[in-house]
């Protein structure tokens, strides 16, 4: 009933609302650019990437502890303990890592497209709107008869549809 044009894996599942954010291997380069700016605790790093992103991305812990645990295994940073939490400092070799990144306009220039943060406003609006959307879809689908998700989809793909026009302009 659900073409796979719209509904699709490689369309709806696997990007998510956060996927392709970040290529792998991404986030220890923001993170030690964070670390550059200052030294920070691992929950500090999590509000000032959702700060930066006016709300868009907010890692888990389970992604920023192990990125600076793998960070601080290479030399890159080092953490000490203070009022008991780990604060994480980037190291000189850090530093260089980075600068040759972001000499080398790789994964820093990739990171800076995704992260524009010019548009994180306009971004943030139009995800709220698709967050509603998401909601009421699954306040509805356990009453949705034949007909009316057949209603539904026939707008969600001309949306879709639409869309796509729109951001191939």
């Amino acid at each position: 009933m659900f073409g796979d044009r719209m509904f699709g894996h490689h369309r709806f599942y696997h990007q998510g609302r956060r996927g392709n954010l970040f290529q792998k291997g991404d986030l220890k380069y923001v993170i030690l650019g964070l670390l550059r700016d200052n030294p920070r605790h691992g929950y500090d790093i999590i509000r000032e990437l959702g700060e930066r992103s006016r709300g868009l991305y907010k890692p888990s812990p389970g992604v920023i502890y192990p990125t600076l645990q793998m960070l601080e295994e290479m030399g890159y940073a080092v953490s000490t303990e203070q009022e008991g939490k780990k604060v994480y400092t980037i190291t000189e070799e850090g530093k260089k890592f980075l600068e040759e990144k972001t000499s080398e306009g790789g994964a820093t220039g990739r990171i800076n497209r995704r992260w524009n943060f010019g548009n994180a406003a306009r971004i943030g609006a139009v995800m709220r709107e698709y967050r509603a959307i998401e909601h009421l879809m699954g306040q509805g689908l356990r009453v949705m008869n034949e007909e009316k998700a057949e209603r539904i989809r026939a707008v969600l793909a001309g949306a879709y549809e639409e869309i796509d026009t729109i951001l191939s302009e």
